[in-house]
């Protein structure tokens, strides 16, 4: 097992650091569920990145990131999960509980803040979130954006 340190977290650094993407200059975006434990990044699956903080300052933390379309360009678009309570947030879905979380705490998805990944700045799959959960954050996605 790699042991990471600040530095060298995949996704924050370099050609493959994780940016926020804004959600209406993506062009076309078709999300979808596609799954798959082969070791790559797919639609669908939670993964670890680093995600940069709202203010842009170089600071950040590696954290879990739902998958939920794959680009033309080899990149992916991904929305960020917390632990942190957002009951009643429109822009935060509750997804419940899952593997991703050691300690097994509910988890919010923030579907308006959208990142861009690269496949070498994440770490592979955590898990795959189910078809269910990953509809209730696709339709937000859909409702806010207008992604197919």
């Amino acid at each position: 097992m790699t042991a990471f340190t600040d530095e060298n977290v995949p996704g924050r650094h370099g050609p493959s650091a994780t940016v926020q993407a804004d959600p209406r200059e993506v062009g076309r975006v078709r999300t979808e569920y596609s799954p798959a434990h082969d070791g790559d990044p797919d639609p669908g699956e939670i993964v670890w990145t680093w995600v940069p903080f709202e203010e842009n300052d170089g600071r950040g933390k590696d954290r879990p990131v739902l998958v939920v379309a794959r680009e033309a360009g080899g990149t992916f678009l991904a929305v960020r999960l917390s632990s942190k309570r957002h009951d009643g947030d429109r822009e935060w879905v509750p997804i419940g509980s899952g593997p991703w979380d050691r300690s097994g705490r509910d988890s919010w998805v923030d579907v308006d803040r959208v990142l861009r990944l690269h496949e070498d700045g994440m770490r592979r799959e955590a898990c795959a979130l189910d078809r269910m959960r990953f509809n209730l954050v696709r339709h937000r996605l859909r409702e806010r954006y207008g992604w197919t």
